[in-house]
């Protein structure tokens, strides 16, 4: 049976310990939670095992929950299985990083311009804002992911269509993957905090328009700085900070 490693064991009980789970959630729920934070988090890698036993170890729960938590990963896009691994978290390559990027423009965008023009609450994007800016001067990067996805969805969860809102989330846990993975652009986490405030500027401003052409070259220009790093198979960590598109 396979075994996962020490590190693997700590980034459960990390992804343990600062979850935000729900007392009243089943098991089921608080695998599938803690997990998919270990992955959101950078502290499981693509690629690296994710084995059942252990799992269920460290969160004092049998196997059959973790099972079916992975089994939902897996419909999201988070996991995959091998035949000789099991369950792993997923590696993405240049072409499917490249597919999952060219659906965020098509849609978020849209998605953002929907939610400004309606007129939304911007409050929580704002609020989420500003702890990723207190993340990223505390060197807190998990933190910081965690509250730039929060910062997004913010911006296109009031769109009026549940649909698009779920293919979006679906969405940012696959780019997650992208950004996780150690790519990093060369601008920093101060740059793309600066381009949050531009968007956020421009909902509070009720200018959907300018909404969507900014949330659109935000993420354009990560495209522009990443991809090539994953076209050629080398990793831009070294070159910056970290930015999560």
């Amino acid at each position: 049976m396979a075994e996962s490693s020490p590190d693997a064991m700590e980034a459960f009980r990390l992804s343990l310990a600062d979850a935000e789970v729900d007392p009243l959630a089943n098991r089921t729920d608080r695998a599938l939670s803690t997990i998919k934070r270990g992955i959101l988090t950078d502290r499981l890698r693509p690629g690296q095992q994710l084995v059942e036993s252990d799992i269920a170890e460290v969160l004092g729960m049998s196997k059959t929950p973790v099972r079916e938590a992975l089994k939902t990963l897996v419909g999201s896009g988070l996991v995959t299985f091998s035949r000789f691994k099991g369950a792993i978290v997923r590696e993405l390559d240049a072409d499917e990083a490249s597919a999952i990027y060219d659906l965020r423009l098509l849609l978020e965008p849209e998605a953002a311009r929907r939610a400004v023009a309606i007129g939304f609450d911007t409050a929580p994007a704002a609020a989420a804002l500003e702890r990723a800016a207190a993340a990223g001067e505390s060197g807190d990067t998990a933190g910081m992911s965690l509250a730039n996805r929060e910062f997004h969805r913010g911006l296109y969860l009031g769109c009026g269509n549940p649909l698009l809102v779920d293919t979006l989330d679906g969405l940012k846990d696959q780019t997650a993957l992208i950004s996780v993975a150690g790519w990093r652009s060369a601008g920093g986490w101060r740059a793309e905090a600066d381009e949050h405030r531009g968007i956020l500027d421009a909902a509070e401003r009720g200018d959907a328009d300018a909404v969507a052409a900014a949330t659109h070259a935000h993420i354009a220009g990560f495209v522009e700085r990443v991809m090539p790093h994953l076209a050629n198979g080398t990793d831009a960590a070294e070159e910056g900070d970290t930015a999560t598109g």
